[in-house]
């Protein structure tokens, strides 16, 4: 048995492969295997680059343990299990007149995996998807269930909303969600510069907002995003896997693999995608709107850094892009704001997020560590999710409540059933 995640930057071959369908099912086999002295690591979509999943040992994998529980519109909360993708789960809402209050701009990870990494939209009224869990069930290492809320035991429920599976495995899953509402979308391309001297202003003008810079050039994508009552769009005007989203994936495709065989060309492909960018207005469901197709593969790095220290680390980091002909991949820049969870990336301050990226087809190493060393020297958390070389010893460094992480993930996983050679790496345990 094999496995790989998205990127084809990570993979493993365990000795088992379970596919768990019900809540009986996960406890047993978390049980068993830890009591055989087994590692147990859990996948969902496989969107993560980090070695978060690996295991020569058990892997469980939920993409049979899906499906949402209930339903409260009184209340606005939803309660889904684990293996559940986002894509599933805001038809599901949408259907009851509901959606979740923020998003990233892709749907295929499975709420276990979302929350768990700390994954984000953009906005800084809005923390990491994590933030909306308002409770949880959690399989700890002797098959037991620990039910998690913020009116019980709040340091064991901030460490679970992002645990990097470290804790054990989440069972279900309970969400804050808010009324259906659309979005209107405008992409406009202006000068990196320009949009760089804005960046107060569209934070003020707009409910949320990102923007892409194209390396080799002076063109920045920015996409604002502003809240409109439900039905104010035409039906299907959203953005998900439209032929437009299909024709532009294929045609950067097309640029990344001319780019990668002829290296000499990879600045004339990132110019030439700059130069067709067009201005766009939409409006649709909030789900629609947010959500990218993504077909095109790659590896992605992406640090947390504070969000008035954007400027200058968008300026170094255009300096390093620039200066390697290899690079072609757009850098993404959102913002997040400050919340809860321990090992929340925006945990207790305003973020802006950097993310660097190479086709997966090219070497990324020697350009990630550039970035890196900046968004290091600025204070930055990593995402758990992208690529990083980040250590314990930096990590405690950054996040002030390390030590409290640490204190739960021992009292419940005493002896590291859940933790893999890169969680090792991550918390400094022999």
């Amino acid at each position: 048995m094999s496995w790989r995640n998205w990127g084809g930057t990570a993979s493993c071959e365990p000795t088992v492969l379970a596919r768990p369908e019900t809540e009986a099912d996960l406890r047993e086999l978390v049980a068993s295997s830890v009591d055989a002295g087994d590692t147990v690591r859990i996948v969902g979509s496989g969107h993560s680059f980090t070695g978060l999943v690996p295991t020569d040992d058990v892997l469980l994998s939920l993409e049979r343990f899906t499906g949402v529980v209930a339903v409260d519109r009184d209340t606005e909360e939803v309660t889904v299990r684990a293996g559940t993708t986002l894509a599933t789960l805001n038809r599901e809402l949408a259907d009851h007149g509901l959606a979740m209050a923020n998003l990233g701009d892709i749907d295929r990870q499975t709420i276990a995996g979302a929350v768990g990494t700390g994954t984000h939209g953009t906005g800084l009224d809005f923390g990491t998807l994590s933030s909306q869990v308002v409770g949880c069930r959690l399989v700890t290492a002797d098959g037991s269930v620990r039910e998690l809320d913020a009116d019980g035991d709040s340091t064991l429920f901030e460490a679970a909303r992002v645990s990097l599976g470290a804790l054990g495995v989440l069972s279900t899953v309970t969400l804050s969600v808010v009324p259906a509402y659309d979005l209107r979308l405008r992409r406009e391309a202006r000068p990196l510069d320009a949009v760089l001297t804005d960046v107060d202003r569209y934070h003020t003008d707009h409910d949320q907002w990102e923007f892409f810079w194209f390396p080799h050039t002076d063109t920045a994508l920015v996409k604002t995003y502003d809240r409109k009552p439900a039905g104010t769009g035409d039906p299907g005007t959203g953005r998900f896997d439209t032929l437009g989203d299909r024709v532009e994936n294929a045609a950067w495709e097309t640029i990344c693999r001319v780019g990668t065989h002829a290296p000499v060309t990879a600045p004339t492909g990132a110019k030439l995608a700059a130069a067709t960018l067009s201005d766009k207005t939409e409006v649709g469901p909030s789900y629609e709107v947010f959500a990218n197709a993504r077909e095109v593969r790659f590896s992605e790095m992406e640090y947390g850094i504070p969000a008035d220290e954007v400027v200058p680390v968008v300026r170094r980091i255009r300096a390093i892009a620039d200066g390697d002909r290899h690079v072609q991949f757009p850098v993404e820049v959102r913002f997040v704001g400050g919340d809860q969870p321990l090992l929340s990336p925006a945990h207790a301050r305003d973020s802006a997020f950097v993310a660097v990226h190479t086709y997966h087809r090219k070497a990324y190493r020697e350009y990630f560590d550039r970035c890196e060393a900046v968004f290091r020297e600025f204070g930055g958390r990593p995402h758990w999710g992208k690529l990083h070389t980040a250590d314990a010893a930096t990590l405690a460094e950054r996040y002030p409540r390390w030590d409290a992480f640490q204190s739960v993930r021992r009292e419940l996983d005493p002896d590291g059933a859940f933790l893999n050679e890169h969680l090792r790496d991550v918390f400094g345990v022999e």
